[in-house]
C-alpha cells in the first residue's frame, strides 16, 4: 500500500508545511507512463498486427483510425519496440501544420538578426552559413538516423485530421518522393529506398480524409470494445495492486456502463486507468462497493470531462 496520504490538503497551516515535502514524492512521479514505456505492455489484436506487417512489407504508410484510447498512437511505439528501432520520431499535427513542417525549419528570425549584426559591423551577410539556421524535422531526422544505423526508423504522424485541408495531399506528395530540396541551402535530402521510414499515421476521424490519400495507405480501424479495456487493465494491474481483482472487475463494469450512456464526451481507456490509480491511492475515502447508481461513483471528474454529462447523471438520481 502506498505511504502517500491521498488527502494531502490540511486546514492546519503547520501540518500543511510538514506535508509540503511530500509533493516531490507523489506517486505519479515513480512510474513511467510514456508511450515508449507502455510499448512493452501493448497487446495488439490479430487484425492490427496483420495491418502492421502488411504496411511494413509493402512500404506503404499505415493509417490507423479509432476512438481516443484505443491504442492508435501506441501502435507506432509498439512496432518500434518490437523491431528494435526505438525511439519513435513523433510528429504531432496541429491546426496550422504544413507538409514542410515535416521536412525542416529555417530560422528566418535568427538569420536576419545575425545578418543585421553583420551589416552593422561592416561585414557582408553572405558570410553567414545558412546551414547553421536549418533545423531538420521528423522526416529528415528519420533519413539521417537510418543512414547512421543502417536500419529504417518508425515515423509517427499523429492526428492528421487536425491539419488544414490541403495537408494530407501535400503529405502524400512528400511521402511518395521520399526526397526534398532545401531551398535555403541547395541541399537535396533523401535516403536509400531500403532505409526509408516505416510510417504510421493516426486519425480520430474528426473529418474525412481525401480519397487520393486514402488510396495510398494501408488502413486499419481499431474498434473500442471490452477486450481492449481488459487488456489495458491486465497489463497495468501492478499500478493498482491495492485493489482486489473483484473490485477492479466491478470498476470496469461501471466504466463500461458509463460509456453505454449518451454522453457528449465518453471516457476512454486513459480515463479508466487514471481512475483505477486514484481508487488505489484513495482507499478508505469511498465505499468498498461501487454502487450501480453511476452518479455515486467516487472521483467522477476523472472519468467524465463534460459538466453537462455530470449534471445530467446527477439529475437522474434526484428524480
Amino acid at each position: 500500500m502506498s505511504d502517500y496520504p491521498f488527502d494531502i490538503l490540511k486546514h492546519d497551516r503547520t501540518e500543511a508545511l510538514a506535508d509540503a515535502s511530500l509533493l516531490a514524492d507523489r506517486p505519479f512521479s515513480r512510474t513511467d507512463w510514456s508511450f515508449q514505456a507502455d510499448a512493452r505492455r501493448f497487446v495488439p489484436g490479430e487484425q492490427l498486427a496483420t495491418a502492421i506487417n502488411t504496411a511494413i512489407a509493402v512500404g506503404e504508410p499505415l493509417l490507423i483510425t479509432g476512438e481516443p484510447g484505443t491504442g492508435k498512437t501506441q501502435t507506432a511505439y509498439y512496432a518500434a519496440f518490437k523491431l528494435g528501432v526505438e525511439p519513435v520520431l513523433h510528429f504531432q499535427v496541429k491546426s496550422d501544420t504544413t507538409a514542410k513542417d515535416l521536412l525542416y525549419h529555417f530560422d528566418t528570425v535568427r538569420y536576419f538578426h545575425d545578418a543585421h549584426l553583420q551589416h552593422e559591423e561592416g561585414k557582408s551577410h553572405a558570410l553567414l552559413d545558412k546551414t547553421h539556421y536549418v533545423e531538420p524535422q521528423a522526416l529528415w531526422q528519420a533519413f539521417d538516423a537510418a543512414k547512421e544505423t543502417g536500419t529504417p526508423r518508425v515515423l509517427l504522424i499523429n492526428e492528421i485530421d487536425k491539419a488544414p485541408r490541403d495537408f494530407p495531399n501535400d503529405l502524400l506528395h512528400e511521402l511518395d518522393k521520399m526526397e526534398f530540396f532545401v531551398n535555403e541551402t541547395g541541399q537535396t535530402i533523401s535516403a536509400p529506398k531500403n532505409l526509408q521510414p516505416i510510417v504510421f499515421i493516426t486519425s480520430n476521424s474528426e473529418r474525412r480524409l481525401p480519397e487520393p490519400f486514402l488510396r495510398r495507405c494501408v488502413y486499419v480501424h481499431i474498434r473500442f470494445d471490452d477486450r481492449i479495456v481488459e487488456q489495458a487493465v491486465n497489463v497495468r494491474k501492478d499500478e493498482f495492486s491495492n485493489l482486489s481483482p473483484d473490485f477492479i472487475k466491478m470498476a470496469m463494469q461501471r466504466f463500461l456502463a458509463l460509456r453505454d450512456r449518451s454522453l457528449r464526451k465518453r471516457p476512454a481507456t486513459g480515463e479508466l486507468l487514471v481512475w483505477l490509480r486514484v481508487l488505489s491511492l484513495a482507499i478508505g475515502t469511498y465505499p468498498e462497493r461501487l454502487e450501480d447508481d453511476l452518479s455515486q461513483l467516487p472521483y467522477i471528474g476523472v472519468l467524465l470531462k463534460d459538466h453537462q454529462d455530470i449534471e445530467e447523471l446527477q439529475n437522474e438520481r434526484r428524480f
